[in-house]
């Protein structure tokens, strides 16, 4: 039924209509003439038992699994992968919004689970009058001194419910109900509780001063715990997730002429779908999408990306897997390989063995320093002062206050790899080679206008 349903992109109401009415899908699902179908809220209901219980990949990997039976996908190969936005279906709400909505979305969880729990522990009558309608910017008090005393009602509200359900006598399960933890993040995120000068505790909504905690963990609404605003250029921001593509992109020059047809053309098919939080940059999702295709066995000889996914490490973790990643690295970011003048890195003669690096005039490297940068290993390397102070190159060297040069590597194996993968982007026949990745957003063109991921449920993403 979900089959059809996206193949004629309806929604769950419509689906279930069909399933009444059209012989054709009477048919192709085995029903009788006379079957009167079933409501349209089990196809959601079906959805969210997937999702809650892991099982939203079956059906995925399972086709995946008989492609490779048919010969139609394989280890080996090209595969190419590009990432997209994904808009979470939920309001944009303000920090305002967002603390009292929380509270809003807590007593609708808490009327439905344990209704009599939660008339013993608040006044229902003044707090339905309060949050029975959706907490909405448009219908707030215009003056800031009334929305911050409304902020702090929000707040109070948020911190007298959180108390009770944390309380020793509160049943435990009441705690493990979604909206309760997700309200107290927001109280958390949202306010800061210290106590007066009589001892007294006074909740007040969280200022610049306070700070804010980062976007990967600040909540952006009570009804998809998941969901996180992010920014990418100038030009996007939205809240949502980040979902990431990954297709076979075989050539003609790739496949052997069919006798039959003459032609060897193998179809370009989908072998992941990874999904992240929207403020998860692409690099730290390439390792996670190749440990799935060496998985399902369908992991590539190449492996085309664009420069977001891409690292030292993760290349030479790529090599020794027998992996390829045809990606644009990132160039040297010194300063003398931005402005093309001077001496950048590849000026430097390294000798790995003696742990020394020659420079251009000959002078040889003072300290060489391992360190950890980032929590990833590096090797600094320091010239001494007098040795630059005399050396007639020092203006096209350095620009360092104490007159010195200073270089940041990375291990041998790993300085290798990015030097040899800068170099090689350079060429022609790579470029002509890595037009083969463009090919995937086509794809998620089609992805995006076909089933519209680009707005959707976490759930939905998921699925």
């Amino acid at each position: 039924m979900t089959v059809l349903q996206f193949t004629e992109d309806l929604t769950d109401r419509q689906a279930a209509a069909m399933a009444v009415r059209a012989i054709d899908w009477k048919y192709a699902l085995g029903m009788e003439l006379t079957d009167i179908g079933f409501d349209a809220s089990v196809l959601c209901r079906f959805r969210a038992r997937l999702a809650d219980n892991g099982m939203e990949r079956v059906v995925f990997d399972r086709l995946l699994e008989h492609c490779k039976d048919a010969g139609l996908v394989a280890a080996g190969g090209k595969q190419r992968t590009d990432s997209t936005h994904v808009i979470s279906a939920v309001r944009d709400l303000n920090r305002l919004e967002l603390a009292g909505e929380s509270v809003r979305a807590a007593l609708e969880a808490l009327a439905v689970a344990a209704p009599a729990w939660l008339a013993g522990q608040i006044d229902v009558t003044e707090f339905a009058e309060r949050y029975g309608p959706r907490i909405d910017g448009w219908k707030m008090p215009p003056s800031q001194t009334r929305r911050d005393r409304l902020a702090q009602v929000f707040g109070q509200d948020a911190l007298a419910l959180c108390r009770a359900a944390w309380a020793a006598d509160a049943p435990a399960w009441i705690r493990e109900i979604e909206a309760v933890a997700l309200l107290r993040q927001v109280l958390v995120q949202t306010y800061i509780i210290r106590s007066d000068a009589r001892g007294r505790q006074v909740i007040r909504k969280r200022d610049a001063d306070d700070g804010v905690p980062p976007g990967q963990l600040r909540l952006a609404s009570p009804y998809d715990g998941d969901a996180r605003w992010a920014a990418k250029g100038n030009d996007l921001f939205w809240c949502g997730y980040k979902i990431h593509l990954t297709e076979t992109c075989t050539t003609d020059t790739d496949t052997d002429t069919d006798a039959d047809t003459g032609t060897g053309v193998m179809p370009n098919l989908i072998t992941d779908v990874h999904t992240t939080d929207a403020t998860v940059p692409d690099v730290q999702a390439t390792a996670p999408i190749q440990h799935k295709l060496t998985e399902h066995g369908v992991n590539p000889a190449e492996h085309y990306l664009d420069s977001g996914y891409p690292s030292a490490d993760l290349i030479t973790k790529a090599m020794k897997q027998g992996v390829h990643m045809v990606t644009p690295v990132l160039l040297d970011r010194s300063a003398q390989a931005k402005a093309d003048a001077g001496f950048d890195k590849t000026a430097f003669t390294i000798n790995w063995k003696t742990r020394q690096v020659r420079c251009p005039a000959g002078r040889t490297s003072s300290h060489w320093n391992p360190v950890k940068q980032h929590g990833k290993d590096a090797i600094v390397i320091t010239f001494s002062v007098l040795t630059c102070r005399e050396c007639p190159f020092q203006q096209q060297c350095t620009a360092s206050k104490l007159g010195r040069r200073m270089l940041t590597l990375r291990p041998e194996e790993l300085h290798e790899n990015l030097a040899r993968a800068r170099a090689e982007q350079k060429t022609d026949t790579w470029k002509n080679k890595y037009t083969l990745r463009a090919g995937v957003e086509g794809t998620i063109n089609r992805a995006t206008r076909r089933r519209t991921i680009r707005v959707n449920s976490p759930l939905e993403v998921r699925c």
